[in-house]
């Protein structure tokens, strides 16, 4: 007895542990390596957007204006990606620098000193090279 119930106490924490996980979507366009985070608080319309973005050179230029280098698309949870047909204030979009770490914490920074509270930004896009 005493062994089934570790064991479903087990499976039950590795469960919870893998909740935190944000389903990922990786794409490749035009020599860059495109990552849409699945965030569970994007809207329907919100994610066929960020979609778009990921798989579309044209729609890619209207949020990450350089092909060069690294960029990072961060939105705040409560205040999401899209509203009324605009980017949300506190969306902040960054590219051109030199590393992954480096456009996700400015695209980050950016959108957390522009949130009206609730939840710290998170990143929703990456873009990279296409290695």
């Amino acid at each position: 007895m005493r062994f089934i119930l570790g064991l479903g106490l087990s499976l039950g924490l590795a469960g919870v542990a893998g909740a935190g996980e944000v389903p990922t979507e990786v794409n490749k366009l035009a020599g860059q390596k495109i990552t849409l985070h699945v965030q569970p608080f994007l809207t329907e319309a919100e994610l066929s957007t960020l979609r778009l973005v990921a798989t579309n050179k044209q729609a890619l230029k209207l949020f990450v204006t350089s092909a060069k280098g690294f960029a990072a698309i961060a939105v705040a949870p409560k205040e999401g990606f899209i509203r009324d047909g605009a980017p949300a204030p506190s969306a902040t979009a960054i590219g051109e620098l030199p590393d992954a770490a480096s456009a996700t914490a400015a695209a980050l920074k950016g959108c957390d000193d522009k949130r009206k509270g609730g939840l710290a930004c998170v990143i929703v896009l990456e873009v990279g090279p296409g290695r």
